[in-house]
């Protein structure tokens, strides 16, 4: 087995492709805090707005993810997410809280 130091070994890895980035497109979709479940996740949480205001409800979630999230379908398994509407690049769910 071969052993590589650690230096060599980030050299390694500086040279490997990273992933395509996610292209977040603009959007009047009224979105706030940082990232959804999670800080730095692409999804966020939605606010209300003539937009979303027929779907928000106090026993779930309005999150905005891109249509173009690496993983989405994952995402909405994961979460137990229902797609309510799409639009400008953005795919809207209502997702369970538990409440």
């Amino acid at each position: 087995m071969r052993q590589y130091s650690i230096p060599a070994l980030l050299v390694i890895a500086a040279c490997a492709p990273a992933p395509d980035p996610v292209v977040l497109p603009e959007t009047s979709l009224p979105f706030f805090g940082d990232g959804y479940p999670a800080a730095g996740d692409l999804c966020r949480n939605l606010g209300e707005s003539a937009e979303t205001v027929n779907y928000l409800d106090h026993t779930a979630d309005l999150v905005g993810c891109p249509e173009t999230m690496p993983d989405l379908d994952a995402f909405v398994a994961e979460t137990g997410a229902r797609e309510v509407f799409r639009q400008d690049g953005y795919v809207v769910y209502s997702i369970p809280t538990g409440i």
